[in-house]
């Protein structure tokens, strides 16, 4: 057996940026756009050829009003331009033409998100924040107004009535980090609004735990890095505490979310759990870990009640959450035996089964892998199997239009973990094409049938693209500055 051999671009969890390890799952990134472009490497021009090509096949087949796609294969090809480096001057006169691709969206939520990928990107790209506010526009105002728009309730899936502002909440996550990334962070509490205490009382309109968990994590993650953490903890009202209250009643609440596959009760429990200890991790405070009950002892409890098929989906968010508290070495003396138990799920799962739980179950393995510095574990033959098995999500019109969810994680994690070649390359199972090209070349008619998952492809690419600025590259100063405070305890 080959195992993966390659310059990676972490060999620990010691490596892991700041914003990696806030924004540590593919979740967030792929689905909701948060994060992108971390792992920054050296600019490829093979590796940037093939990506603006898979944007432009992408653009190629989508309706012409799916202003959202366009706006992504526009952003993506502005990305890699000036990851390519040499001579900015024609940035300038590019910056209007994009922001009118933003703008010409009309889904609320995603021409809100739409913005923040400008804002976000512009940061990691070291590109002025005068070429967004100026005498002509301000654009960053023009999207912290967009989250007025976004109405509760508008997800077109199965847990429809059980999001209530979900959405908005996760966009207000998004729009908080964009303006803070730009430096506009002081936008958000004026003399007019405190947008912190408004989205932060947005979380009692989101009745299933699971979602008010997640999105909560995320969203009190965000303002603890702003810096604004007194609006979550010290004013009228202490919304981690009460967040976590909640979700300690998820039996007696008795909303539970619907997935594609029948997942047990104890998954929908611990994964918000798990994004809610790495949220009192960004805290520093750690005695919200016991309030109302020993939330470590119930993470453990709770993910042994998961089968190591479904487990691996949050192993990932337990391992890089202990280390940002500062517990790893108490919660897991054993990390490298940890890991292996996950790499065994590789033996397990058939990524070809279902788009989820199982499609996503590689890509969770291999980057748990790469955070942790133990590649060795991952065989070569395991990236073939996991692209490879496009093909069978036919299976079913659900799995096929679904698609874009697995292949999304593949492409973001083989870029990880250098192995473009596997997704970009010709493959003899696709009859000599590449695994993406006979992706896109599936889809159905203008991609209308893959609807809202199809956007998860364009934010891998536009990722990837993020990812050429330069192995060097310096996280932003938002990112920089920030310190774990629990991180540096002892950890027993």
């Amino acid at each position: 057996m080959t195992t993966v051999s390659r310059a990676l671009p972490v060999s620990g969890l010691a490596d892991l940026s700041n914003e990696s390890r806030m924004i540590t799952a593919p979740w967030s990134r792929m689905i909701r756009a948060l994060g992108l472009g971390q792992y920054p490497v050296d600019h490829d021009p093979a590796v940037a050829e093939h990506i603006g090509q898979a944007l432009d096949r992408l653009g190629r087949k989508v309706s012409p009003t799916n202003g959202y796609a366009l706006f992504c294969r526009d952003l993506g090809h502005f990305v890699l331009r000036v990851t390519a480096g040499g001579d900015r001057s024609w940035v300038e006169q590019a910056v209007e033409p994009l922001l009118d691709a933003a703008r010409a969206e009309r889904n609320p939520y995603y021409r809100t998100l739409a913005g923040c990928l400008v804002m976000d990107s512009f940061a990691k790209l070291d590109l002025p924040v005068s070429l967004l506010v100026n005498d002509r526009w301000d654009f960053p105002a023009e999207v912290l107004d967009m989250l007025d728009g976004i109405a509760p309730d508008q997800i077109p899936d199965e847990n429809r009535g059980r999001h209530g502002d979900y959405e908005r909440l996760s966009a207000s996550s998004a729009v908080f980090l964009a303006l803070g990334q730009v430096g506009l962070k002081e936008r958000l509490v004026t003399a007019e609004r405190n947008r912190v205490v408004e989205a932060l009382n947005l979380l009692e309109n989101i009745p299933a735990p699971y979602f008010r968990g997640r999105s909560g994590s995320m969203f009190m993650s965000v303002v603890c890095l702003l810096g604004y953490d007194e609006y979550l903890f010290d004013g009228e009202r202490d919304y981690m505490r009460e967040t976590l209250r909640y979700m300690a009643r998820a039996d007696e609440i008795g909303i539970f979310p619907s997935f594609p596959e029948e997942l047990p009760i104890a998954w929908s429990k611990v994964y918000p759990l798990l994004t809610m200890i790495n949220a009192i991790a960004m805290s520093g405070r750690a005695e919200y870990l016991d309030d109302p009950i020993d939330w470590l002892a119930e993470a453990r409890q709770l993910l042994s009640e998961v089968p190591w098929s479904d487990r691996v989906h949050m192993s990932q968010y337990y391992i890089v959450g202990l280390y940002n508290l500062g517990r790893l070495r108490d919660q897991l003396p054993d990390l490298d035996g940890y890991v292996a138990e996950i790499a065994d799920v590789l033996d397990l799962v058939d990524p070809g089964a279902n788009f989820f739980p199982n499609g996503i179950a590689y890509p969770y393995i291999i980057e748990v892998a790469m955070q942790t510095g133990r590649m060795d574990l991952i065989p070569e033959e395991a990236l073939g199997r996991m692209v490879d098995s496009f093909t069978d999500l036919d299976s079913t019109p659900a799995n096929r239009a679904n698609r874009a969810f697995p292949v999304s994680y593949a492409l973001n994690v083989l870029g990880e973990v250098d192995a473009p070649e596997v997704i970009f390359g010709p493959r003899e199972h696709y009859n000599g094409g590449s695994a993406l090209d006979w992706v896109i070349d599936n889809m159905s008619e203008g991609a209308e049938e893959e609807g809202l998952r199809l956007y998860m492809i364009p934010h891998a690419l536009i990722s990837y693209a993020l990812r050429l600025r330069g192995a060097n590259a310096p996280e932003t100063p938002l990112f920089r500055d920030f310190h774990f405070r629990l991180a540096d305890e002892p950890t027993a």
